[in-house]
């Protein structure tokens, strides 16, 4: 079966999204519809590490062909280790902005020699049953992706890129955004300048690049791709779920309000 590495190596998009709730339904239906990938993230949620579990179980359950991601809290090496033990297919870090960042994200997901990773009885090696054929092809198998979310990061892409180990990059706009003193101001040139210098980055060092488009615009995806984007995370799962009520209630009253 192709893990999310495979898929990058081609040329077609990869397209996934987000899990902020904690529910196994939402994760198992999302899958269902045909997504690459789903990171559930534990930054900005209240998810914890049971919770993920249990989504990632629920993704599995859904369609086995989709990545199972995790966006980290941090760069912890005691965080990131259990969540890829409970069964992570690759993690997606934030704020990274330094290379030294970059290498101990590295040192934590990768076993030896590449990196410190431990080894013991967990989802990911189905409880010990196969852990000497999951360590084995961990190394190459397990997705790694750099959040570039502020300036000190855009200033620091060449050195980041460098660091052997690194299969994509995201950008996440509104703290890029708000890192330059322009939150949510996409068009502003200082952040369309950034965005190209990562991009370019991207290209010089053979790295995926991506991105999250935050909104569910379809047009903006597909411009994304274009640009050279392949990487790409659509929406969340709160955002689609609150702007789908909002659309439909909206209209709803309108044809239903009596003068």
């Amino acid at each position: 079966m192709p893990n999310i590495k495979m898929l990058l190596s081609g040329h077609k998009p990869v397209i996934g999204s987000w899990i902020n709730s904690a529910s196994p339904i939402i994760a198992e239906l999302m899958a269902a519809t045909g997504f690459d990938f789903l990171t559930v993230d534990v930054e900005h949620s209240a998810v914890d590490l049971v919770q993920t579990q249990a989504l990632f179980q629920a993704i599995k359950s859904g369609n086995p062909r989709c990545a199972a991601l995790v966006r980290l809290a941090g760069n912890s090496y005691a965080d990131t280790k259990r969540y890829l033990d409970a069964g992570a297919a690759g993690v997606i870090a934030p704020f990274i902005n330094t290379a030294d960042q970059a290498r101990e994200l590295i040192r934590s997901v990768k076993y030896p020699p590449l990196g410190m990773r431990g080894v013991g009885f967990c989802r990911a090696n189905l409880y010990g049953m196969t852990l000497k054929e999951s360590v084995a092809v961990a190394n190459d198998e397990t997705f790694v992706c750099v959040q570039i979310e502020h300036i000190e990061a855009v200033r620091n892409i060449d050195e980041i890129l460098k660091v052997p180990g690194i299969d994509a990059v995201i950008i996440g706009p509104y703290d890029l955004s708000a890192s330059m003193g322009i939150t949510a101001q996409f068009d502003h040139p200082d952040m369309i300048s950034a965005i190209d210098t990562i991009g370019a980055a991207c290209k010089r060092h053979g790295v995926v690049a991506g991105i999250h488009v935050v909104q569910p615009d379809v047009a903006e995806v597909i411009n994304r791709f274009k640009s050279g984007y392949r990487f790409i995370a659509y929406s969340l799962d709160i955002t689609m779920l609150m702007n789908a009520c909002t659309i439909g209630l909206s209209e709803i009253r309108k044809q239903i309000s009596v003068e």
